[in-house]
């Protein structure tokens, strides 16, 4: 059984930094592309940055330059670097891991990062 866990959300100032963590355990063959997402109040769930199954990265135009998605194989773990974070980073992030042929999606739970004064 596959299983995301994500960590590391919290109530953080404008300027602040914070980094995400998400942890996945349980066995899952074939090319996949793994991730980071998140969901507004009122809003569309929507993509932050991922690694592509070749290992290249994609991000939200509006995170360029502040927020970093590394990983570490060993650990199965996915990590996502926030910095300068804004109000409108205020969102409930999601740890994703996709299978490429199939399309289908592991989530996990989510965790919640408020941004404000």
């Amino acid at each position: 059984q596959v299983q995301l866990v994500e960590s590391g959300g919290g109530l953080v100032q404008p300027g602040g930094s914070l980094r995400l963590s998400c942890a996945v355990s349980g066995s899952i063959f074939g090319p996949t592309t793994m991730g980071w997402y998140r969901q507004a109040p009122g809003k569309q769930r929507e993509l932050v940055a991922t690694f592509t199954s070749g290992g290249s990265t994609n991000y939200a135009d509006s995170v360029k330059g502040r927020f970093t998605i590394s990983r570490d194989n060993a650990k199965n773990t996915v990590y996502l670097q926030m910095n300068s974070l804004k109000p409108e980073d205020t969102a409930v992030y999601y740890c994703q891991v996709r299978r490429v042929i199939s399309g289908y999606a592991y989530w996990g739970q989510g965790t919640q990062v408020t941004v404000s004064s």
